[in-house]
């Protein structure tokens, strides 16, 4: 993973849903090993930047490519992207082993059940794995997609709201497991209401506000408290409408 093209390009992105733009004029780098972390309040436009991203959602003009290439190709290499969507999308009458093997044969994994052992135990399901989803609470749900999401061991991540859901023993666990993905190489792009969870994660952070990018810097440059008193300012001089074009 040393390529000279950054992990993530986006060039002018929008996006419109009949006569709203939820995304206007985005533009972001991700680089190899690094991470972002976007916030911003609900409606911002995270979800939809993240679903371009991963290719389940086309824009309305703009550009997108990952390690240089275009993702909306037929042939890229899905292995090399794991994504975690605001939805579980689990099966809740297949139980959480299940479910991981499902994935792992679409993807036709080597060694699936010592990838799904331990990516449960990474995320702290492993006296759990034998049970059927649908017992399962929301947090559980959450750390089962996000195994699913890692179980392909993928170059790029794309979370959405990957907190939602989570005590902060397992916030702080799930944490550790994303900081030691960073440090393998592995690039992050993070979209969370969690502050200080994301602050934490994220070498450059980002806020969205009514489908453009409000503020952008490099965590060095700021503390959480500096950064928290921002978020404040731009969602409270929100006026709540639409991008203008």
């Amino acid at each position: 993973m040393s390529g000279i093209e950054p992990a993530v390009r986006v060039e002018e992105l929008s996006k419109r849903f009949g006569a709203r733009w939820a995304l206007d004029g985005i533009n972001l780098v991700l680089r190899e090993g690094e991470s972002i972390s976007i916030f911003g309040p609900n409606g911002a436009g995270k979800t939809t930047l993240l679903r371009i991203l991963a290719a389940l959602l086309r824009p309305t003009s703009g550009t997108v490519t990952l390690f240089g290439e275009d993702s909306h190709r037929g042939d890229w290499p899905r292995t090399r992207l794991g994504f975690l969507s605001h939805r579980s999308f689990l099966y809740p009458h297949l139980t959480g082993f299940e479910n991981l093997a499902f994935f792992g044969r679409l993807y036709n994994l080597s060694n699936l059940e010592s990838r799904i052992r331990n990516r449960a135990e990474q995320v702290g399901l492993g006296d759990r794995m034998q049970d059927p989803v649908q017992t399962f609470s929301r947090g559980m749900e959450q750390r089962l997609a996000i195994a699913r999401a890692l179980l392909h061991d993928p170059d790029l991540l794309f979370l959405d709201e990957p907190f939602a859901g989570i005590d902060p023993v397992g916030a702080n666990q799930l944490s550790c497991l994303f900081s030691r993905l960073r440090e393998e190489g592995r690039s992050i792009l993070l979209a969370t209401h969690h502050l200080a969870e994301g602050y934490a994660l994220g070498d450059h952070l980002l806020i969205l506000n009514s489908g453009r990018l409000a503020f952008s810097v490099d965590k060095n440059q700021t503390t959480l408290e500096q950064f928290r008193a921002r978020f404040r300012e731009v969602v409270q001089s929100s006026n709540g409408h639409t991008p203008n074009r």
